[in-house]
């Protein structure tokens, strides 16, 4: 789930922790109950310092997706399935304003990028 955390990134290591448990949330790939990784483990294996991803699952806790239990760990909450519609759109925008900032670096246009679009979604129907 975070193989594409990238350390390179603009984005906060937190935030792409945060944002990568919105999307698994919002796609149902993450369940009501489900364990996160602790704070130590996800910390050693993406290479931060915890503080990091304890950033990352108070963040998440505030927003109600996630509850932090002491000695037990982090745990998915009980998301409605409007919650996961609305993860599920906030993480196509997001992954919009992404590919706009990186086509703006490669002097890709936002008309450039629809045109490319639409014609990938016309090879996918077929």
């Amino acid at each position: 789930m975070f193989d594409r955390i990238d350390p390179r990134s603009p984005t906060p290591i937190y935030a792409q922790i945060a944002a990568r448990v919105r999307v698994a949330v919002g796609a149902g790939e993450l369940k009501a109950d489900d364990a996160l990784p602790s704070v130590r483990s996800l910390a050693t294996r993406l290479r931060v310092n915890p503080a990091t991803v304890v950033q990352a699952y108070r963040e998440l806790e505030a927003e109600g997706l996630v509850q932090m239990r002491q000695g037990a760990g982090t745990f998915v909450t009980d998301v409605t399935p409007e919650r996961r519609a609305r993860e599920r759109a906030d993480g196509a925008r997001r992954l919009i304003r992404e590919l706009l900032a990186e086509a703006a670096v490669r002097g890709i246009s936002a008309a450039d990028l629809r045109h490319a679009f639409d014609a990938e979604v016309e090879d996918v129907k077929r």
